[in-house]
């Protein structure tokens, strides 16, 4: 995400720390550059050039030249103005209404349909509400089917009418059939349009009125770039749409969209689509992105994930088998599929400060398990619960079993028995205390 800009303005402000002494010339370079990798992740011209002003303005404002660490100055007033170019605040969805109804709208292929089903999934998980999902997409070939399967997969019902051609019938229907059974959102998911056709434009604007929705939102697959900015603006004339919603941001994009959309149409991006799983959908934090971009990560939202997936119950057990020494490879494999829950490997390591910079060059695997749990897997019940009694020839055994070699048995056996030594001195009074420390820190409660 964001891995080449992040690149080039690392470069930028190495103009700066490659300095014995810094003057407005150093300053002047540096922003040049970071213009110049603002421009390269295909951001507007002139919101590029507006940006680096405001960056030189605040910069001479705040005696950049005469601090002792100019460099880590420079990096926070970047960092404060990134922020503020992708919104400033977190900005919530509109919940009113009964029920509260979300019209989704977008081009085609923009990843609408998937989004509507992942909204829906977060707002049942995380919200607590019981929404339904109603098919408005008359157009295009199995549109209907597909969102059913979407919803099929996470549980939620889907509303459709697949011989009627009116969208705004079947979204008026669709609320109707809401109210009568105790749905409390509606997500209405319609055609993929084109912003030149006038025809189909007309179209979402009367289904738009005809609902009076709490939330308009416009789904961009922030792939498209600056196009996608341009879009937003043709859309936001006819709907004047609540938030923005980008797609795909897992994907190899250049980040122009995310960094200028809230400046073009001056609307705020509610939500992100971080990968092809009904989990991978986060709420956009302007200042954590903006922390990511910079190569600080992302730790609250590490956290925020890691909680999501701790079970209390678990942990205490797990505890005390760590107490007797009875940690198992049962429980690492426990452990390895609550980690795989939190969102794709490149993601996470992503929220680590420094670690996208140290791993830049290394490929990060979704499927970076795989060969653990299969040598795990190829181990008797009594293996996995007494590692101790693995030798030499239940290993060989163990790699023919897991189509791994020996090597990696080994290793793992080795970063197990580390881990284990570990996670027994946590159990010790400094260990705890740490824990304890960890606890009060911003975001880890």
């Amino acid at each position: 995400m964001f891995d080449n800009l992040s690149d080039k303005l690392d470069k930028a402000f190495h103009i700066l720390k490659g300095h014995g002494k810094i003057t407005e010339i150093n300053v002047a370079e540096t922003l040049k550059e970071v213009r110049r990798a603002l421009l390269d992740a295909d951001v507007n011209f002139k919101i590029a050039k507006d940006f680096t002003t405001r960056v030189k303005d605040k910069a001479i404002g705040e005696n950049v030249l005469t601090t002792l660490q100019p460099g880590q100055l420079m990096v926070k007033l970047v960092k404060d103005e990134l922020t503020e170019l992708m919104g400033g605040d977190v900005a919530g969805i509109n919940l009113s209404g009964n029920p509260t109804v979300i019209l989704m709208s977008g081009l085609q292929g923009s990843g609408k349909t998937t989004f509507s089903g992942k909204l829906a999934n977060y707002l049942k998980t995380k919200k607590n509400k019981k929404p339904l999902l109603v098919a408005c997409d008359v157009y295009r070939p199995a549109a209907i089917n597909q969102l059913h399967v979407v919803g099929d997969s996470i549980g939620i019902e889907v509303y459709s009418e697949p011989e009627n051609k009116n969208p705004v019938e079947i979204a008026l229907n669709g609320v109707k059939h809401a109210k009568a059974n105790g749905f409390n959102v509606v997500i209405v998911d319609t055609a993929g349009r084109l912003a030149v056709d006038e025809e189909m434009m007309t179209e979402i604007a009367n289904v738009h009125k005809a609902l009076q929705p709490q939330e308009t939102l416009f789904v961009v697959d922030s792939m498209t770039g600056q196009d996608a900015v341009n879009t937003a603006k043709a859309f936001n004339d006819r709907l004047n749409f609540d938030g923005v919603i980008l797609t795909k941001l897992d994907g190899d994009t250049r980040g122009g969209a995310a960094l200028t959309i809230k400046s073009v149409v001056n609307k705020p991006i509610k939500f992100v689509g971080t990968g092809e799983k009904m989990e991978a959908i986060d709420v956009f934090y302007p200042s954590r992105m903006a922390d990511r971009i910079l190569g600080m990560g992302d730790v609250v939202s590490l956290v925020e994930r890691a909680q999501e997936q701790f079970d209390e119950e678990e942990a205490r057990k797990l505890q005390k088998k760590i107490a007797k020494n009875e940690f198992g490879f049962d429980d690492f494999l426990t452990q390895i599929q609550q980690v795989k829950k939190m969102g794709n490997m490149k993601d996470l390591v992503g929220m680590i400060p420094g670690a996208s910079k140290a791993m830049k060059d290394v490929e990060i695997e979704d499927d970076a398990f795989k060969h653990i749990e299969a040598i795990i897997y190829a181990m008797t019940p009594k293996e996995r619960s007494k590692p101790s009694i693995i030798d030499v020839k239940r290993k060989n055994r163990i790699a023919k079993g897991s189509g791994t070699k020996i090597e990696q048995v080994n290793q793992l056996m080795k970063q197990f028995d580390q881990m284990s030594k570990m996670m027994k001195m946590m159990q010790g009074p400094g260990g705890k205390q740490m824990m304890k420390m960890m606890g009060k820190m911003p975001g880890m409660r």
